[in-house]
């Protein structure tokens, strides 16, 4: 099979599996593809968990799960030197955080120092323990969950901190009809049915970095991206296109931004099958990748305007071409 066939394969499986959650599903290919990490947003019991855990049964790849909690400490995440009585010697132990693929469940629920020992690890590449360093996986994915219901005893993320993350992915409930399936699909699951959709091979993580490679490697315009640059800059100069975006942005989105708008669009359009990307491809991830890099105004949050009505506006009136 080739690069793509295999990609194709598993996002089939996984979405047999995630019912009704196929954005999620296509997030986290997408953040394979672009080698960055997830924050994703929803309320319990929507396949977050099980999203990602698939993920790692579908690819050759370890994960852990870290439940964080107030008394959690920086150590728990990334681990700590162990003193060892018998040689008198310290030894390092490694952390949950040297998996491959991580998930950080409820992460505004642990104090500034755990985010922060988890968030630089995801930025550097790496954890400093004493006088060492020790780097993690080449193929390192982190997703970050919050519960957007429950707000009382957490810690939210700040915006520097948001930065960071690759793409912010809010999950809503399913349909009528996806929530039908789920239920046929835990009976299934429950009855070791042979109707269930047989897993497919572990795509080895040469695959997945060729993929990259593919990816990084497709055409993109010139027009295009100027377009993305627009689009960024048009949220960091509001002014320049409307007063009234102007009275909704505080501050715009920065080269991360940029980035990762690129990155994204690249990904989105090698899962489609594309050669090259189109508006469409930016369009696409657009709303993921600035979600959590606008920061909005007293005004827009007191008329309920959120980040995603802003980046509707932006879309509209940022040209492209």
């Amino acid at each position: 099979m080739t690069l793509f066939q295999q990609l194709e394969t598993l996002q089939h499986w996984l979405e047999s599996q995630i019912i009704g959650q196929e954005t999620l599903v296509k997030r986290l290919l997408i953040a394979l593809l672009a080698d960055g990490h997830l924050l994703v947003e929803g309320a319990p019991g929507l396949a977050k968990t099980k999203a990602i855990n698939n993920l790692s049964k579908g690819i050759e790849g370890d994960f852990h799960r870290v439940q964080f909690t107030p008394d959690l400490l920086p150590g728990d995440v990334t681990g700590t030197d162990i003193f060892r009585p018998e040689d008198g010697s310290f030894q390092f132990q490694q952390g949950p955080i040297f998996h491959n693929l991580v998930l950080a469940d409820e992460i505004n629920r642990a104090p500034a120092k755990v985010q922060s020992a988890l968030l630089e690890a995801m930025a550097e590449r790496q954890v400093s323990v004493g006088r060492n360093t020790y780097p993690l996986p080449e193929l390192f994915l982190v997703m970050a969950t919050q519960n957007p219901i429950e707000q009382e005893g957490t810690y939210p993320l700040p915006e520097a901190q948001l930065d960071r993350f690759l793409m912010h992915v809010k999950v809503d409930y399913p349909d009528v009809e996806a929530e039908r399936k789920i239920l046929q699909l835990v009976r299934d699951e429950a009855n070791n049915s042979a109707t269930a959709i047989q897993r497919p091979k572990p795509v080895s993580q040469a695959a997945i970095f060729a993929a990259r490679q593919e990816s990084i490697n497709l055409h993109t315009a010139p027009a295009i991206e100027e377009y993305m640059v627009q689009l960024t800059m048009a949220s960091r100069n509001p002014g320049n296109y409307s007063q009234q975006l102007a009275s909704w942005i505080d501050f715009g989105a920065s080269p991360r931004g940029t980035i990762a708008l690129d990155r994204c669009a690249r990904a989105h359009a090698w899962l489609a099958g594309r050669d090259f990307v189109s508006p469409d491809d930016v369009q696409a991830v657009a709303h993921d990748v600035f979600r959590h890099r606008l920061i909005l105004s007293f005004e827009a949050e007191a008329n309920g305007i959120n980040a995603d009505q802003v980046i509707d506006e932006l879309l509209k009136l940022v040209p492209v071409a």
